[in-house]
């Protein structure tokens, strides 16, 4: 049964310390901006953070390490210009990394989704990231054996559901989301809409139903501006 949330606050209970969470994202595109805020609330900590990269600015995912709530980052991308608060505490010592070649990242998410106990991909063979692993000859090629990655909880953003929680997605926000939401054990969803049952064609649902658990419909340019907002009051008082 889908639940419909009346918040974020409400979405994101009972998240134990010690969690896996997947949050989908590739930059701004697709970041559940206003779910990951609610879990900033929380303070559980000694989560496990799986994303495509680890925050920018003070705000979302670098908000989450800022407060000491990660213990560990899995990604593909955690260093740009405006990474500094995962680079200190990285070179800190407080948080770990587990880097993932981006495509390796999607397809142990994915294999979590599906099922699959593991699989072999030449990506990373030969270099410090296969170190340690279990390695196989393949058509001439040395492959390295990846294991899958699931979530005890996945935060996501999508445009729209309807009322039994089909999913659509709007355009590259769908990136790590519907693979996301089949990899982990709860999915909560932050939408800019919650239409009736049949205002979807459901030619255009990207995530079905069977995926989601709780829904919030959020105004999506609230939540981006207020964070954006803290993040610029942050660095005037640095």
């Amino acid at each position: 049964m889908i639940e419909t949330c009346p918040d974020t606050d409400s979405a994101v209970r009972g998240i134990a310390p010690g969690s896996t969470v997947l949050i989908s994202g590739f930059g701004g595109a697709g970041m559940p901006f206003a779910l990951v805020d609610a879990l900033c609330r929380t303070e559980v900590g000694d989560l496990t953070l799986v994303s495509n990269n680890a925050g920018n600015g003070t705000t979302g995912l670098a908000a989450l390490l800022a407060r000491g709530m990660v213990r560990k980052v899995v990604c593909s991308f955690p260093r740009q210009s405006d990474s500094y608060v995962f680079d200190e505490l990285y070179r800190a010592g407080k948080v770990e990394l587990e880097l993932v070649p981006q495509g390796t990242l999607a397809e142990r998410i994915r294999a979590g989704g599906a099922g699959i106990g593991g699989f072999y991909t030449p990506t990373g063979a030969g270099t410090p990231l296969a170190e340690g692993k279990e390695t196989r000859v393949i058509d001439g090629r040395d492959h390295v054996l990846e294991f899958p990655i699931k979530g005890d909880i996945a935060l996501i953003r999508a445009h729209r559901a309807d009322r039994m929680g089909n999913l659509v997605h709007r355009k590259t926000a769908r990136n790590f989301a519907p693979i996301m939401a089949a990899a982990a054990t709860l999915t909560v969803v932050e939408v800019d809409e919650i239409v009736p049952v049949g205002a979807v064609d459901p030619e255009t649902v990207v995530t079905p139903s069977i995926y989601v658990d709780r829904l919030v419909a959020v105004d999506r340019l609230v939540a981006v501006d207020r964070l954006v907002a803290v993040d610029r009051l942050t660095e005037a008082t640095a």
